[in-house]
């Protein structure tokens, strides 16, 4: 069964249509700079496809939050687990096929690339028996998956690299379709990138990430002036899933929208005639907790110590009771030692000899 899901319209105004089939055995990739509109293609993609497939979502903006209002999606807030309890969360959710946003916000980058990695850990290794079809999308992928390192640390930068790498590389076999969104694909992995069939390429002003999005649709270099000149929301398609050669499309509307809209302009409130009062005002004091004073300890009977006590009894060795040794005793230790230095003396050598050498020949 082909099911088919209307991303918007063509330049000649017929319907833009996408192979949810195909898409899930090709993986796709999006790409426009800031502003391009890839938010609200991923959104829309999201909600055509939330009645037919299993969907988690990688969102460090907290963007995609407000899906779960409308399509029942369970938001997992990273900063309030732990990397093994994401992992065991993403396990669940294959097993029970919740659909699940990972709210990355208010996380920084290092532990938003460990959380994210072992997230995706747990959809990942799950039993083959719950490895039913599920849609992965990574927004801002190129902080997953960075083709240099950056302000992280090398270990979370691998743990990450390594789970997006198992994504687009060995998870089509597990059911997992990755669809990663990023603003600069010279940022982003090249054997990421390079395991999607189908693109959607948007808006896009520098030369290097103008180049290397024509050389993924198969257009010339001259060709790739074309991607500055794309409105917000229009991209050029291409792939199995969504067409045979470069197409331009527009993205239709979407039903839910982000949590944090782009902010419009507004006018500016009236002059404040105290602004310098108010901005440079000192802050306020700190309410500070009156100490606790314990009571005074007694003073200490040092008289009651001193008789108290016990005089130190002087140890008696074994030495010190050892009986003295008789007179005999003397005269043979004496006649002994009387030998040795006859001994030692009749060697004609003797006076030549240091006094360490003739001393060891005394202890022999």
């Amino acid at each position: 069964m082909t099911i088919a899901i209307e991303m918007g319209h063509t330049a000649s105004g017929t319907p833009a249509i996408l192979d949810l089939e195909e898409l899930l055995a090709t993986r796709l990739l999006v790409q426009g700079n800031s502003g391009s509109g890839k938010s609200h293609l991923l959104r829309r993609l999201l909600e055509q496809s939330a009645s037919w497939v299993q969907q988690a979502i990688i969102d460090p903006e907290g963007d995609f939050v407000t899906l779960a209002e409308r399509f029942g999606h369970l938001v997992i807030d990273a900063e309030a687990h732990a990397e093994q309890g994401l992992q065991l969360a993403g396990e669940r959710a294959r097993i029970h096929r919740v659909s699940t946003v990972l709210n990355l916000e208010g996380l920084d980058a290092e532990n938003q690339l460990r959380r994210a990695a072992a997230f995706l850990g747990g959809l990942f290794d799950v039993d083959r028996d719950h490895w039913y079809p599920m849609l992965v999308v990574v927004d801002e992928a190129q902080l997953f998956a960075p083709a240099i390192a950056g302000e992280v640390s090398d270990e979370a930068r691998k743990l990450s690299l390594g789970a997006m790498t198992n994504l687009m590389c060995r998870g089509r076999k597990r059911g997992l379709a990755g669809v990663i969104a990023t603003q600069r694909l010279a940022k982003l992995a090249k054997n990421v990138a390079a395991e999607a069939s189908n693109f959607l390429m948007g808006r896009t002003f520098l030369d290097i990430d103008m180049a290397r999005a024509a050389d993924l649709l198969g257009m010339e270099r001259r060709q790739a002036e074309a991607f500055r000149d794309l409105e917000r929301g229009h991209f050029m398609a291409l792939g199995p899933a969504l067409s045979r050669r470069p197409l331009g499309l527009c993205i239709g509307p979407t039903a839910t929208e982000p949590r944090h809209a782009t902010p419009k302009l507004m006018p500016l409130p009236r002059a404040m005639e105290d602004a310098q009062a108010v901005i440079l005002a000192a802050p306020p004091p700190e309410a500070t907790r009156p100490q606790r004073r314990l009571p005074p300890l007694p003073a200490p009977d040092l008289l009651s110590q001193l008789m108290a006590a016990k005089p130190a009894t002087r140890e008696i060795t074994a030495e010190a009771t050892a009986a003295a040794p008789t007179p005999e005793k003397l005269a043979e230790r004496r006649a002994r030692l009387d030998r040795i230095l006859i001994a030692l003396l009749a060697d004609p050598e003797a006076g030549f000899r240091a006094i360490g050498v003739l001393y060891q020949d005394f202890l022999v």
